[in-house]
Order: C-alpha cells, then sequence, then structure tokens
C-alpha cells in the first residue's frame, strides 16, 4: 500500500487526522506500507496541536502492527523534519535513503530497504518514491531511480517501487520500463494509472505501484470513504505473489 500522508493534515491542513489515517491503514492489512510526507519531528506542532503524538508519526503508524519500519528524512527546517517511510510485517535487513533533490528548496528521497520474506531465498527490494513537481527535475529523479535498480538490484531480485511520482503526464511509465524494466500494476491491468489526486475528485494519477521479477501482481481496489477525507492523496494497494 502506498499513500502520502500529508504530514497527517486532511486537505489544505484544515484538521489533524493522523489518528484516523492509522485506523484506515490497518484496515488495508497490507504487508508492506510506502508512505510519503511523514513526519519525523516537529516541535511546534507538538507543543499546539492537540493528538499529537509523542514518538514519530512513521512510528505511530507503526504500532504494534508493523514492527519493522525504515525513516528517510528529506525536508529540514527549524521545527522539524518530515520524508519517506517503509512499514514493513518482514525484517527489513538493510535501508538507505537516496538524496534525489536537484535544486531549491523541493528536498525529495528515494528510501530502498531489503526485505527478508520467510521461505523466500531472496532479499525482495523495496522503494519508496516522491519526485518533484518540476518535469525537468523528474526526469533526472527517474533517472537516478532506474540507475540504483541496475546498479544496487540482483537482476533476479524482485523489485516493488511505489509511491507519489507526480508524473500528471504519465511519462514514467516508458522510463521506467526501458531503465529498469518496471510495470506499473495499474497499467497492466487496467490499461492506465490510477487518478489519486485530489483525493475527493481525482483527476490525475500522481501516485504509482512499479513492479519486477514477481510471479503475480494486480491492483487491490478500496473504497474512496473514509480515504476522501484522510489526505490529499487517494491510497493505492495491490496485491504482490513472489
Amino acid at each position: 500500500m502506498t499513500i502520502n500522508t500529508h504530514k497527517g493534515f486532511s486537505s489544505f491542513n484544515r484538521k489533524f487526522i493522523l489518528p484516523a489515517l492509522r485506523d484506515g491503514i490497518r484496515s488495508v492489512g497490507a504487508d508492506i506500507v510506502f508512505l510519503q510526507e511523514v513526519t519525523g519531528v516537529h516541535t511546534r506542532h507538538a507543543s499546539r496541536v492537540m493528538g499529537w503524538p509523542i514518538a514519530s508519526h512513521y512510528e505511530f503508524l507503526a504500532d504494534t502492527i508493523w514492527p519493522q519500519y525504515a525513516y528517510g528524512r528529506n525536508a529540514v527546517y527549524p521545527a522539524g523534519d518530515h520524508g519517506n517511510a517503509i512499514l514493513s510485517k518482514y525484517p527489513i535487513e538493510r535501508h538507505l535513503n537516496h538524496d534525489v533533490s536537484i535544486a531549491g528548496p523541493e528536498r525529495r528521497g528515494l528510501l530502498h530497504c531489503e526485505l527478508r520474506v520467510p521461505g523466500y531465498d531472496r532479499h525482495v527490494h523495496v522503494i519508496c518514491a516522491h519526485l518533484g513537481l518540476a518535469e525537468v527535475h523528474r526526469r533526472r529523479q527517474l533517472d537516478m531511480l532506474c540507475r540504483i535498480i541496475r546498479e544496487d538490484v540482483p537482476a533476479d531480485a524482485p523489485v516493488i517501487v511505489a509511491g507519489d511520482f507526480n508524473d500528471w503526464r504519465r511519462r514514467a511509465h516508458r522510463i521506467l520500463k526501458d531503465g529498469a524494466d518496471l510495470d506499473e500494476v495499474f497499467v497492466c491491468a487496467h490499461g492506465r494509472s490510477a487518478r489519486t489526486f485530489p483525493a475527493k475528485f481525482p483527476v490525475l494519477a500522481l501516485d504509482r505501484i512499479y513492479v519486477r521479477g514477481v510471479a503475480r501482481h494486480g491492483p487491490a481496489p478500496l473504497p474512496k470513504h473514509p480515504w476522501a477525507s484522510l489526505s490529499d492523496h487517494a491510497p493505492l494497494a495491490a496485491h504482490v505473489t513472489l
């Protein structure tokens, strides 16, 4: 499952909804959860926002359901930081956050984890992505993603890449297929990527789940409610068989 958490707030930052978001994520029952714009620390909100957790947001979301998690800090500011996180029911044996920021204040990253799945003889490589708003930046970041997969992932290892690609023109599919042999789950099933933004009335297909080297894959349908009120992005989920 992948979702942009919008730092724990609803659209336009009207309401702090992290506890409800946790309930929603738990209801899906995903083995692996890819989070973007998840808060690590925010000292100002911690003192002002009612219900703000003592732990980081990714630890709060993981709680007792996902015993393993990794965090990649992308943006740092005086009050705190936010970035990408991966929650896993399987052991995370290695993780590395790649800074793929290009220029200016926009900070972006690719969080790469190697998972050990019981009964499976190879590591499963999962990458949580959050790419830039400018197309010229996204193109370079997609090239970086392809290079990471070619250089750091064995050719026979399963790969799952998920997150917020901000790719409203849908240019990433061909780049990732040619550069890393990745297939997008919703494109394979329905001929086009799923619309996820804005969550209440999705028009743009910004969020994706790409795979390589798996036996089977397919979209897992999610209801519009309660998700339309839990973030500005709708989540995506998929069934993947090794």
